[in-house]
């Protein structure tokens, strides 16, 4: 048998040995019952104390005590959510607004699976789909060295962060497909309508990719028009203008509190029943707060830079070296508006595609090595 399909089923094998040990250690967490009364909200809309009682009853049928206990006493808010259907209500736009997460999560529990493996199922499955994307990817950078491709490409999938994402009930892996199909669309040139159709997805997934879309779509406005000899690109301002309608129409559809009250019930308070108490803080409140993060922060911030200064050692493509600042930077941005620090599954698909530029980088820079060579 050719050493090709023999590496690439053992690649699949081992990858599906990962999948199934996240889908062994998955954990039922905070976020779940937001999820979950996402989707129920969709069967039964004018019956929200059902609904309340669906998720709780749903889940503590799944979830072992601890687990279950792990849910509601995480802080104080959480155990008024299981008690109050009203306070739990007003939580549930900081999760519906992830329409497109919610959207397979639904397909899922249609077909006839419970609401909490509605969730996992869609993560393991996504896992799984990366480990796929990214061995893809790797052949496609190294086309001779298959061994390579399949060990980056399990490595990757091993990283703790990159695991924590498929076993807890986020949308950060299904988020990290369209990701991933965005970057090799943006590496290996191909149909700009597509790439604008994973970013579209990107932001259906977390509406909070929005500036990553639009940072994306106005830097490739201006290399466009540089390289077009000043010619407007207008399909990539209708791209961008459709983007912030619909960020805009998910938004305003679902009621969503807004960036402040999302950052004061994340970082400084859990507001057991939102409308009782408003999100308020100062900028000094939130300065001193990202300086204190940044000293978290500085795994990523290190990684990131090292991975920059090597994209740009190994490669001389201009458009290589904007596309790697661009991801850079919006670690940054991302880091501005939620600095989550410590948790590294909210930037971990930036530094991924860092990683993916660096390789990409480092092949090109071999392949002209050995053309130098043989003239």
């Amino acid at each position: 048998m050719n050493i090709k399909y023999i590496v690439s089923y053992l690649f699949l094998f081992v990858l599906g040995v990962l999948t199934f040990s996240c889908y062994q250690n998955r954990v039922y967490d905070w976020d779940m019952p937001g999820y979950l009364g996402s989707i129920y909200t969709w069967d039964y809309p004018k019956n929200p104390e059902y609904v309340h009682e669906l998720v709780y009853s749903s889940i503590k049928k799944e979830a072992s005590p601890e687990e279950y206990h792990d849910i509601i006493a995480y802080n104080e808010a959480n155990k008024v959510f299981e008690k109050n259907y009203k306070a739990f209500s007003e939580q549930l736009p900081y999760y519906q607004i992830k329409i497109g997460y919610n959207t397979v999560v639904y397909f899922f529990y249609k077909l006839g699976v419970s609401g909490p493996h509605a969730v996992f199922l869609l993560n393991i499955f996504s896992f799984f789909f990366c480990g796929v994307l990214l061995f893809y990817l790797f052949r496609y950078f190294f086309p001779k060295n298959q061994l390579l491709a399949a060990f980056l490409s399990l490595f990757l999938m091993w990283f703790p962060a990159v695991r924590s994402m498929a076993e807890n009930p986020t949308p950060d892996i299904f988020l990290l497909v369209f990701m991933l199909l965005f970057v090799i669309n943006v590496i290996q040139n191909r149909n700009q309508v597509w790439r604008y159709i994973f970013l579209l997805c990107c932001v259906l997934i977390r509406p909070d990719f929005i500036l990553f879309a639009l940072t994306y779509l106005f830097v490739a406005f201006v290399y466009d028009y540089l390289k077009q000899d000043k010619k407007i690109g207008f399909h990539f301002v209708v791209q961008g203008f459709l983007l912030i309608m619909i960020y805009f129409f998910i938004i305003k559809f679902y009621h969503y509190p807004g960036w402040k009250d999302v950052f004061y019930d994340t970082f400084i308070y859990r507001r057991p029943i939102i409308s009782a108490q408003k999100a308020e803080f100062t900028f000094a409140e939130y300065r001193d707060f990202i300086i204190l993060k940044l000293i978290n922060f500085k795994k990523v911030t290190l990684i990131s830079l090292f991975l920059l200064g090597a994209i740009f050692y190994f490669s001389k493509d201009l458009w290589i070296r904007i596309f790697a600042t661009l991801i850079f930077v919006n670690i940054y941005i991302k880091f501005i508006f939620f600095p989550q620090g410590g948790t590294l599954r909210f930037f971990i698909g930036f530094v991924m595609i860092l990683f993916i530029v660096f390789l990409y980088a480092m092949s090109k820079k071999s392949e002209e090595n050995k053309l130098k060579k043989i003239a």
